[in-house]
């Protein structure tokens, strides 16, 4: 067991039967009253942020969670089966999890998962992927304000916007953290 007095941005306690990770940590102190612990909160599953006082010592469960190599297999029923590079067994991360990450989601592509216990919490995608170009709209449909680009369809089904000599068929870097065409390759 922790105490609130050893919290910093980073660590993952459990509370309340979820899984959280700090996100900031100040101490108030007044001029009367009690000094307590202001924490920001973001929840490993749903993503959403909470924030929550707590006494000076009070004691937390802190957890330790574990990261994981996963390589992506294909979708079954609404989860998404990966295998466990480490132990090579197969692990179902149900599509909550998963996300808007699904666009960039390959046969093959490893990433990495962030587990307590069973459950996996959350998982990243390598920043830079290389897909092929499967469709574009002509340069003649780009919107004459569009600076230049036109929107393309991926291999994986994300939508991008591409300068407009990228054609169907060209296999492109993309920044998967920011939906970003980075170069033809």
């Amino acid at each position: 067991m922790s105490t609130t007095n050893q919290l910093t941005p980073g660590v993952t306690i459990s509370l309340d039967g979820r899984i959280y990770r700090v996100e900031s940590c100040l101490k108030v102190t007044m001029a009367k009253g009690t000094p307590f612990i202001k924490v920001k909160l973001k929840d490993l599953i749903t993503d959403e942020m909470i924030e929550k006082n707590f006494k000076v010592g009070q004691a937390i469960q802190e957890v330790a969670l574990s990261e994981r190599k996963l390589e992506y297999l294909y979708l079954e029923g609404k989860d998404y089966l990966f295998l466990d590079v480490g132990n090579l067994e197969q692990v179902l991360v149900p599509a909550s999890v998963i996300g808007e990450k699904v666009n960039f989601l390959k046969e093959g592509i490893d990433i990495k998962a962030m587990s307590y216990g069973a459950s996996i919490f959350s998982v990243e995608l390598p920043q830079f992927l290389e897909l092929m170009v499967v469709k574009t709209e002509s340069s003649e449909a780009a919107s004459p304000l569009s600076n230049g680009t036109k929107t393309a369809v991926l291999e994986t089904g994300a939508k991008i916007e591409v300068p407009l000599f990228v054609e169907t068929g060209d296999i492109v870097k993309v920044d998967t953290h920011t939906s970003e065409w980075i170069q033809r390759v």
